[in-house]
């Protein structure tokens, strides 16, 4: 049963590849993607055309339709173990501070936000349904809104990849000072702290996986990212039961108003899946049961919020780190493993994340480069960006404001936004008036909530850069 569940997130995480790689697909690439991992020159049998109503078909579209279909054998539970396997990750680290700081009645608004992103997870479904040949969110947009919906999602795509590897190394950093905890470096050259420099070391080893162009490989390597996500869920719920804290020594606070604008990005970013929902919903055996999947693994990943959240703020109160890592007894072994997968999640993430953007730069590659000279380019570029997101990440490294500002500008805008207006454009003439009042009202929401999260977290981004400078 787990080789096929490992499977099965293989096959989800190429299909995340495979869905951003259609971001530019309205231009007439010289290569295409089964060319490029061949590494020969595409004989243009299966070039990508557009129709008049913008939507991708190709010359052998019934051929893949029948292949579609005939590898569409992912099941009810396995979906849903794949679609709460792409919700469970960074976001979960931060619960617990979230909770603490916006006090015990925000937790309406995470389960409210788990409400409504299950919503947005039903109609994309339903925008699937009505055409069954869009394959992607990028395609959903593109049908919605034409060429400039489908740039639109695809600037917020690498927007949201981007600002999610800088929070990764962002984690990556503050972990690696309680696993080296004591430890010393000095390089006269470089005028860097200690946890900065494990940093750098860090993502140097990581570097390498950037060169990897096997998609099989770089899918196994995320995968041991997700154990690691799990792994730390688990440490954690150890820790509480048996790490013997006396919880009821730290009462959580009823509510924070104030606070709530800078934690409702901390809240929005858990449920950040929707890019990936179209491939599951088209690998299901049947999509019928889309909206069971989505309504059973969103109530599971709300638990496991809620759950983390209360436990880690009443065991550390106001004393809780914006990791809950961090805030766990750095001497005890369950604390060490802890940590120790969540060094080692980011640096599986890495491969995977940049994806996308390589497969689009060896598109963009004249047709006259060999496939080593691709393969160079596009690791040399990667490089460049990686070190560039090192240095981002160490220059603003405060994770739960860069983690808020990455939930309140794209993962609103993704998971809430989006899919209200995607669905009110494609579905128009079968929406019932309270449906309309709903998806209006969630677009509104997701806007004010979006604004507000985005200025507050700018703002203490800012002051805490500011001040770390100026002493």
């Amino acid at each position: 049963m787990w080789g096929k569940m490992l499977k099965l997130k293989f096959l989800g995480n190429i299909c995340c590849i495979q869905q951003r790689d259609q971001v530019d697909s309205t231009v007439m690439w010289s290569n295409c993607n089964v060319c490029i991992e061949e590494n020969k020159q595409c004989n243009g049998d299966h070039i990508i055309v557009e129709d008049r109503n913008n939507t991708n078909t190709t010359e052998d579209s019934a051929n893949i339709d029948t292949k579609h279909d005939a590898n569409a054998d992912c099941s009810f539970v396995h979906a849903v173990i794949n679609m709460v396997g792409m919700l469970i990750g960074l976001g979960q680290l931060s619960t617990p501070y979230a909770i603490e700081k916006g006090g015990w009645l925000s937790v309406l608004l995470l389960i409210g936000l788990g409400l409504m992103c299950t919503y947005t997870s039903h109609i994309l479904g339903k925008c699937l349904e009505k055409n069954p040949k869009l394959t992607s969110y990028v395609d959903i947009g593109n049908q919605a809104f034409g060429s400039k919906g489908r740039y639109l999602v695809a600037t917020l795509i690498y927007m949201d990849i981007f600002m999610a590897l800088v929070s990764y190394t962002i984690s990556l950093h503050d972990n690696l000072i309680t696993v080296f905890i004591g430890t010393r470096l000095n390089l006269q050259l470089a005028k860097l702290k200690t946890s900065q420099l494990l940093t750098v070391v860090a993502v140097l080893i990581a570097l390498p996986s950037l060169w990897i162009r096997d998609m099989s490989s770089i899918s196994f390597l995320s995968s041991g990212g997700i154990i690691m996500s799990l792994l730390t869920f688990v440490c954690v719920v150890a820790t509480a039961i048996f790490g013997g804290f006396q919880a009821s020594n730290h009462s959580i606070p009823v509510f924070k108003p104030h606070n709530i604008p800078s934690i409702s990005g901390l809240y929005i970013f858990t449920y950040g899946g929707h890019i990936v929902f179209p491939d599951l919903y088209k690998a299901m055996k049947d999509p019928s049961k889309f909206t069971k999947v989505s309504i059973v693994s969103f109530t599971i990943v709300t638990a496991l919020n809620t759950s983390m959240g209360f436990m880690g703020a009443k065991m550390f109160g106001n004393d809780v780190k914006s990791q809950i890592t961090l805030s766990m007894p750095p001497k005890k072994i369950i604390t060490k493993i802890a940590v120790w997968a969540t060094v080692l999640t980011p640096m599986t993430k890495y491969a995977l994340e940049f994806a996308p953007f390589a497969i689009q730069l060896e598109h963009a590659l004249p047709n006259s480069f060999s496939g080593r000279t691709k393969l160079v380019i596009r690791g040399f570029v990667a490089s460049l960006l990686l070190l560039f997101i090192l240095t981002v990440a160490l220059s603003v490294p405060y994770f739960e404001h860069v983690l808020s500002l990455t939930g309140s500008l794209v993962s609103v805008a993704i998971c809430l936004i989006f899919p209200c207006v995607f669905y009110m454009k494609i579905c128009w003439g079968k929406i019932t008036r309270p449906l309309l009042v709903l998806n209006i009202f969630l677009v509104i929401f997701g806007f004010l909530l979006g604004v507000m999260g985005t200025i507050s977290s700018t703002k203490l981004i800012l002051e805490n850069f500011l001040s770390h400078h100026s002493t």
